[in-house]
This record gives structure tokens, C-alpha cells and sequence, in this order.
């Protein structure tokens, strides 16, 4: 049975060369608590912290929050692209991240050798992909052009393409980071239709996006981060409700600003 169990998780960013940056700059390229950390008073940015959960088999899970809340950052701790510098992380089950739905593409290779490729990155096996293959070729429309470079394809062939490779996966826990989109009107039912298959075959789905009719659309329960710490995690509805009270009331306190922390302030 997959499950996702995260205790005590904390994540550091070290800012190097923050005194020589733009600070407005800066502080737009990132979220959570900047603070200064260890004996040489090193800036950092706390992007999560004390963070603890546990999603099992069967959970749909919307992340919602402000920029800056830690969203995708939790969702890369869960694909082990970030290591936590406190807390563990404990994983049943295969773990499919869709951050980006056209990994390894490269625009000289045909469409077939993309389809192997991306197949790959996405985690899929060789075997699986060849099996696959002409369901996904199918279902891309692009016929004989998946024999040729796919810098010959327009903007919304190339979507089509890796769409249908991203799409035709078999997870058991899968990571989307806000949504995907096939970028084709004339696709677009199909498509839904194809993203609800591939729902189905999660075991467990986590979720993070800024639209509330997505999250509501897909999901059972929902986790509400606030600069990088749990605010709760629960029924939808109640989630939800939640943070919306919180988007309607301004914060008291704001946190330091950069130059605050880079000085040595609050």
C-alpha cells in the first residue's frame, strides 16, 4: 500500500552573495522566512519548517497557501529533488513527479526517440515504454511526424506530444505541480479525459496549485502551508474555508525584510 509519511521536516536555501544582490530582486525570486543562521550569521531562506504529515493509500491531497507558502518545495522534498536539513521523509511505493511534463526532450531527436526518452526520465522502464508506444502515438494525432526532429513541430504538436508521453504513466504516488495542459482547444476533451484516467491510477495524488476549482476538482483533502510551517491538514471544505478567511485578512506582522536579515535585524 503506498504512503507518505513526513516528520519533523525542515528545509534551509543558503543565499550566497545576498549583500551584493538586488534585494527587491531577490526577495521576488523567493519564498519563505529569510533568517541568519550558524555561527557566521549565513542569510538563508526557511522554505519549510517543522513540517509533518502523513497521506495514505487512496488520499487525493490539494496543497494550497500563499507564494512563498513552501507548495512546491514540499513537493520536491516527496520527489527527493530537495533534502531536508531536520526531519526524514518515509515513501511507500513508487513515486511519479509531473513538474515537467517534457523531461530529457531534445528537439534533434524524432518523436519516437523523445517518446523513449521523456518515457524514461518520467520513470518508466524501457519495456513498458515499447508497450505503450502506440497508445501514445495514437493519441498524440501526429502520425508520420513522429519520424521526424521534433523542431519540425509547431508549438501545439510538440504539447500533444508531451502530453500524451507524460499522460501515460502508471503511478502509484503522483506529484503535479499546478496543472497540465495539452495546449490544443480541439484536445482539450480528450485530454481531460486522459488526465482523469491517469488520476484514477494513482494511488495517491498530491497536488499544488493556485486555483481553487482545480484543487476542489481533484481533490479529498487539503494541506494549508504558511511560510513554510502546517496551518492544517484535513477535509477540503474545511481547508479551504480557511484559507480563505486567511486571503481576506492581512497578516499583522510581516516578516523581516532581506535587508533586515542581511544587517542583522529582527
Amino acid at each position: 500500500m503506498a504512503s507518505v509519511a513526513v516528520e519533523n521536516v525542515t528545509v534551509s536555501f543558503p543565499v550566497y552573495g545576498s549583500q551584493k544582490m538586488f534585494r527587491k530582486e531577490l526577495a521576488a525570486r523567493v519564498g519563505g522566512l529569510i533568517r541568519r543562521e550558524g555561527r557566521h550569521n549565513r542569510v538563508t531562506i526557511r522554505a519549510l519548517e517543522n513540517v509533518s504529515l502523513r497521506i495514505d493509500h487512496g488520499d487525493r491531497v490539494g496543497i494550497l497557501g500563499y507564494n512563498g507558502a513552501g507548495k512546491s518545495t514540499l513537493l520536491r522534498v516527496l520527489a527527493g529533488v530537495y533534502q531536508p536539513v531536520a526531519g526524514r521523509v518515509a515513501i511507500e511505493g513508487r513515486v511519479s513527479p509531473l513538474f515537467n511534463i517534457a523531461p530529457g526532450l531534445d528537439m534533434d531527436d524524432t518523436g519516437y526517440e523523445n517518446i523513449i526518452t521523456c518515457g524514461l526520465f518520467l520513470g518508466m522502464h524501457r519495456d513498458e515504454i515499447r508497450v505503450k508506444i502506440d497508445d501514445i502515438a495514437a493519441f498524440s494525432e501526429l502520425g508520420d511526424y513522429l519520424s521526424l526532429p521534433v523542431r519540425t513541430y509547431s508549438s501545439g504538436m510538440l504539447s500533444r506530444l508531451c502530453f500524451a508521453v507524460a499522460t501515460a504513466i502508471d503511478p502509484e504516488i503522483l506529484l503535479l505541480d499546478e496543472g497540465i495542459g495539452a495546449g490544443d482547444a480541439r484536445f482539450a476533451e480528450r485530454a481531460a479525459k486522459r488526465v482523469d484516467a491517469l488520476l484514477a491510477r494513482a494511488n495517491i495524488l498530491v497536488l499544488a496549485s493556485h486555483s481553487d476549482a482545480i484543487i476542489q476538482s481533484m481533490c479529498t483533502k487539503a494541506l494549508l502551508l504558511d511560510s513554510g510551517r502546517v496551518v492544517m491538514l484535513g477535509d477540503l471544505h474545511e481547508v479551504s474555508e480557511v484559507y480563505r478567511k486567511m486571503r481576506e485578512t492581512p497578516p499583522e506582522q510581516p516578516q523581516p525584510s532581506l535587508a533586515e536579515a542581511v544587517a542583522g535585524g529582527p
